[in-house]
């Protein structure tokens, strides 16, 4: 087959322990999935239906790597995230079967344009923008259900500088796993590849050129990054 440029290389994450690698395909988001971080953005942490937002998957940095500043924001957030790799696919999967789907898990940060994020809501525009730029989805090396099993409970941190900024456990996330597999599967049909960001606790805040975040979960691993100079000349928004 020939195509008129060469297609984008393959997108893939790490896997402890092993020297294959897991390809990406697509990258889908849980929105306020702890009741700490609902309230301290303005939400109402009821248990309604989760809610999902995407990103490429060319978002991917590994851990180790650099995030230039990204353009049309002054507020780049952090939120340290469990991230769920499906090693299996499906569609309108079971509850009680969604775990027999998760290939494994690994420690994620949803990098966030938040001022950016305020203004399209405060439009009543979506905010894929806010969300889904160049090198915003940041994931360490995945450990399998195989070795692991599948987590309920574990500390998650995210600190800046080791300064712990996020501190809770993924006990507390308000959709548990199998209930957003579920879910997800019942809007989309999920395959291998996909991965899941699970939510972030509370405590997330601003980050500068320079500082290095590290997220780390009890029992999965850890992921760091470093935050560099903006890429081009563009001036924040």
């Amino acid at each position: 087959m020939r195509y008129l440029f060469p297609p984008p290389p393959v997108v893939s994450v790490a896997v402890a322990g092993s020297d294959a690698r897991f390809p990406v395909r697509r990258i889908f988001c849980v929105g306020r999935n702890y009741a700490a971080h609902a309230r301290e953005m303005g939400g109402d942490p009821e248990r309604e239906p989760p809610f999902f937002f995407t990103k490429p998957r060319d978002a991917v940095v590994e851990d180790g790597g650099e995030v230039p500043y990204p353009p049309l924001t002054r507020e780049l957030h952090h939120e340290a995230e469990l991230v769920v790799a499906i090693g299996r696919g499906g569609f309108a999967i079971a509850e009680e079967a969604a775990l027999a789907h998760v290939f494994g898990y690994a420690a994620g940060i949803d990098l966030t344009r938040r001022d950016l994020q305020q203004a399209l809501r405060g439009k009543g525009r979506p905010w894929d923008w806010a969300k889904g730029f160049d090198h915003s989805a940041p994931v360490g090396a995945i450990r399998s259900a195989a070795e692991i099993g599948h987590p309920e409970r574990g500390r998650i941190t995210l600190a800046v500088d080791g300064e712990i900024r996020q501190d809770q456990d993924i006990a507390d996330m308000i959709w548990r796993v199998p209930e957003i597999i579920a879910h997800l599967s019942r809007a989309v049909r999920i395959a291998p590849g996909d991965l899941l960001f699970t939510g972030t606790p509370a405590g997330v805040g601003p980050l500068a050129i320079g500082d290095r975040v590290e997220v780390r979960i009890a029992g999965i691993g850890s992921c760091a990054v470093r935050i560099g100079a903006p890429e081009g000349t563009i001036a924040p928004a």
